[in-house]
């Protein structure tokens, strides 16, 4: 009941913005770049109301072939030319035509349709990757996968409906209307009408009321989607702690949920078609018993009892897919409508218009002051003021959550600075586009990431048009050439979900290699060889500060000893540097870096 009353309350919300939903998909059917978009349309709307036309005909020919049959039906079947047969022919045909233009509306549609799916799909996606790292830091991918794969769906559902169902049923139920008022008279019409109103009354009132519970289904289904999704992408850690069960357990409590949901969704869908049905029989039978005492007192024909049959059918079957179709409009408008919500979800971090590309002139890196919390309440950097020359190594060293990795965020733009300004070569990284920026600096993270692809695909990532030449040179440099070729795919070789099917080091190395291959001006080293043995982190480090020759780099270190020769080490504590130095002057102090360094030191030894 709290599910329901929650989602009552935001009914109206949801109403508006369904219209908001339909206001945004409705120009992907009306594209100024793309004209071809436009004829379509139109020929597939003429398509339509030229199968709408044989369809409201067609009873016409069934009436005239009974007729014909009948014996007071011969003469109006000589005056037609056609005979019984010809007017059973002729309504075969029309009803092959009806079903033939529906098709041929279809085929001309289907491009229109497809189009506008991949585009919406391409802008939702292209728009996740511009969310900001806070973002994606929060997000649940399991639901968001989720959101986006019902809401892309929705699309060319929602936009041939709109057009091809609301519409034409309207037109053909007026049309039918037309012709019962001047074949028959007006109470066919009333009894019609009245039917039809009562149909549509009942029809939204309660897929109103479903679409409450099908929301609540929705959520659900996408709690268990997100809790299924990561508890796999965290297998290992499930392993380690004997967790199976616990995690079955609560995607077992998230179905339960959903099992709830569809269960009153199944219900309710089953009194709604149970009352459609009461309501179209109802109509249906008053019209032929109307029709059947006309025929007994003479005024109506056999076959004019015929014919309103055929036409009431004819109502029955769009007014039962009124139903299914609003109720579908519905749903794909709540899929779609959390789909535009993350759309609409901001960036926080932008580029200014007509922001200049980025142009490393030396690769001068400047803090100025910098200031920067992820929370307003908890500072990280405290006025960090820092200059790393043009080709020279700095390392940032400090005890955890002393900022280092923060330094790293900002120089890649995951975030902008709270206060102060961050540049490169005198270029302020909020002017310039965030594109080139990214271009001219190379991360090897401390948690190499891999794409569930092959190494090969891994390692060309680095720079996507490298030659297979430049891809094995940098396998090379970082030392996992031979490990790769003594694979049985070699460099074919596919790294599973998340790299796991490589180790720490090996993953690690992939990293440092399409970074190798990506050849940047400037470097970002992040704990880079901290799942290497010994003997392979000398080899690598070897490797790095032969690729960091002419180039500057920003070493983010723990293990004090892979900095030593660094041309300048910064030593935070609590967001503000608090010693400056090259290795052996700030052991010459004597002060936090020398008593990092000495209990590394002691740890070594021990």
């Amino acid at each position: 009941m709290r599910h329901l009353s929650t989602t009552s309350a935001n009914l109206e919300n949801t109403k508006v913005q369904g219209w908001d939903v339909i206001r945004r998909v409705a120009p992907y059917l009306w594209p100024k770049s793309a004209p071809w978009v436009k004829r379509r349309v139109i020929l597939a709307m003429v398509i339509l109301f030229t199968a709408k036309l044989i369809a409201v005909t067609t009873p016409l020919f069934y009436k005239q072939a009974v007729d014909a049959l009948a014996p007071e039906g011969a003469s109006a079947a000589t005056i037609l030319g056609f005979g019984a047969v010809g007017l059973t022919l002729s309504y075969g045909i029309a009803r092959l035509m009806t079903v033939g233009f529906q098709q041929l509306r279809d085929v001309v549609f289907t491009p229109v349709g497809q189009r506008a799916l991949r585009q919406l799909a391409l802008e939702t996606f292209t728009h996740i990757h511009r969310l900001s790292m806070r973002y994606h830091i929060m997000r649940k991918t399991g639901g968001l996968s989720r959101v986006i794969e019902r809401g892309v769906k929705g699309v060319e559902f929602l936009l041939r409906f709109l057009l091809f169902s609301i519409g034409p049923l309207i037109l053909e139920l007026l049309m039918i209307a037309a012709v019962l008022f001047f074949l028959f008279d007006v109470w066919y019409l009333a009894v019609v009408f009245v039917t039809i109103s009562l149909y549509i009354l009942f029809t939204f009132k309660v897929t109103e009321w479903r679409v409450k519970i099908r929301k609540i289904m929705n959520e659900q289904d996408t709690d268990a989607n997100q809790k299924a999704i990561d508890s796999l992408l965290n297998f290992e850690t499930v392993k380690y702690f004997g967790a199976e069960k616990w995690e079955a357990d609560r995607y077992d409590a998230a179905m339960a949920e959903y099992q709830k949901a569809a269960v009153r969704t199944n219900y309710s869908l089953a009194f709604l078609n149970f009352g459609q049905s009461v309501l179209i029989t109802g109509g249906l039978v008053a019209v032929m018993v109307m029709a059947a005492i006309g025929v007994q007192n003479g005024t109506l024909t056999v076959g004019d009892f015929v014919m309103v049959n055929a036409y009431m059918i004819q109502i029955t079957m769009p007014l039962n897919f009124l139903g299914t179709v609003y109720r579908e409009i519905r749903q794909a408008l709540i899929d779609m409508g959390d789909m535009f919500d993350l759309l609409e979800q901001p960036a926080e971090v932008q580029d200014k218009p007509d922001a200049p590309a980025l142009a490393v002139t030396g690769g001068q890196v400047t803090l100025e002051n910098v200031g920067f919390g992820y929370d307003a309440a908890r500072p990280i950097l405290k006025g960090i003021n820092l200059v790393v020359a043009p080709g020279q190594t700095v390392a940032i060293v400090g005890s955890s959550g002393s900022g280092k990795s923060t330094i790293g965020r900002l120089l890649f733009r995951f975030y902008d600075v709270n206060s102060g300004a961050l540049k490169i070569d005198g270029q302020d990284l909020r002017d310039v586009t965030q594109e080139s920026l990214h271009a001219q600096i190379g991360v090897v993270p401390q948690d190499t990431v891999l794409f569930n692809d092959t190494v090969h695909y891994n390692i060309a990532y680095g720079r996507p048009d490298a030659t297979e030449d430049d891809i094995i040179a940098a396998a090379k440099a970082a030392k996992i050439h031979d490990f790769i070729v003594s694979l049985p795919d070699g460099y074919q070789t596919s790294v599973g979900e998340r790299g796991l099917k490589l180790s720490g080091g090996e993953k690690q190395r992939v990293g440092i290699a399409r970074t190798l291959l990506k050849n940047p001006p400037i470097l970002l080293l992040d704990e880079a060889t901290s799942a290497l043995d010994t003997q392979t982190e000398m080899e690598i480090q070897a490797e790095l500060k032969a690729m960091g020759q002419g180039r500057t780099v920003i070493t983010i270190a723990h293990r004090l000893s892979t900095i030593a020769d660094a041309d300048q080490i910064v030593v935070l504590e609590d967001g503000v540097i608090v010693e400056q130095g090259k290795h052996d002057e700030l052991l010459g102090l004597a002060g936090r870096y020398a008593h990092l360094w000495n209990r590394q030191s002691e740890e070594d030894a021990a």
